[in-house]
């Protein structure tokens, strides 16, 4: 199964240097490879490293969803399905860049299937649901209803628009994801890992990054002051300053 929507995932695979680690990013759950615009791209080149970008099924360009519904495993699905691309593309060394969603399935392949993952680094990455991720679910919901919203997401997603959007909210906000924890995953995590989080993030608090980095043995955490759950695009030359730095250090 897996292996056949691998062939239907749109994917950028840039490389530039062969003996070099390639930096995977992983987006979150309204995002696609055009909407990171040309951060991958310039934290490439900052970090000296090769890049994968790619729309998940259901987003972007990609295939639509196989099911109406997800299950509440719906991130480890899609950490062995990123596992699987990693072997696709020889991927020696790669350095999981995760956004939201995107840095939940980070967490879980560096736990589930650590098998050349050298490192990762998360932006506002959930482990557990909290009340201001739902509260911060719920007034998406009402802005795809009285905003421009929905239009604004199909112009990068198409006809995938409806079943991603609805994908994300009515699983978030349903009895069956509410008691939803990977915990468990972040004891066996042992690559290096930075954990960015925006002060103001209005999808979840500090405490995810606390229980993200007293679990992890080599996990350091970066807070961003006046910056929410987007650190990349609300502040892009720290995050890249500091990616950097992390990924200099980890690969000498």
């Amino acid at each position: 199964m897996s292996g056949s929507i691998i062939e239907a995932l749109a994917i950028q695979h840039v490389v530039h240097f062969t003996e070099k680690p390639t930096l995977i990013f992983l987006h979150d759950s309204l995002g696609c490879i055009e909407l990171w615009r040309n951060f991958p791209e310039k934290l490439a080149a900052e970090s000296n490293c090769n890049y994968l970008v790619y729309d998940r099924q259901g987003y972007g360009k990609s295939c639509g969803f196989s099911d109406e519904k997800r299950t509440v495993n719906y991130l480890e699905h899609e950490a062995d399905i990123l596992a699987e691309l990693i072997e696709k593309h020889q991927i020696k060394q790669a350095i999981l860049f995760g956004h939201s969603d995107g840095g939940s399935i980070a967490l879980l392949t560096a736990a589930l299937h650590p098998k050349n993952i050298a490192g990762i680094v998360t932006e506002g990455a959930h482990v557990l649901v909290e009340e201001v991720t739902l509260k911060g679910i719920r007034a998406a919901m009402h802005q795809y209803q009285t905003t421009d919203l929905k239009a604004r997401l199909e112009k990068y997603h198409g006809k995938n628009t409806q079943a991603l959007f609805d994908a994300w909210t009515l699983t978030w906000t349903s009895e069956m994801f509410r008691d939803w924890n990977i915990e468990y995953c972040l004891p066996r995590i042992q690559c290096p890992a930075l954990i960015i989080q925006g002060e103001d993030d209005e999808f979840g608090t500090l405490d995810q990054v606390k229980r993200i980095t007293v679990q992890m043995a080599l996990a350091q955490k970066l807070i961003l002051p006046k910056t929410g759950h987007n650190p990349h695009k609300e502040s892009p030359d720290e995050v890249i300053e500091h990616t950097r730095d992390f990924i200099q250090k980890m690969i000498k």
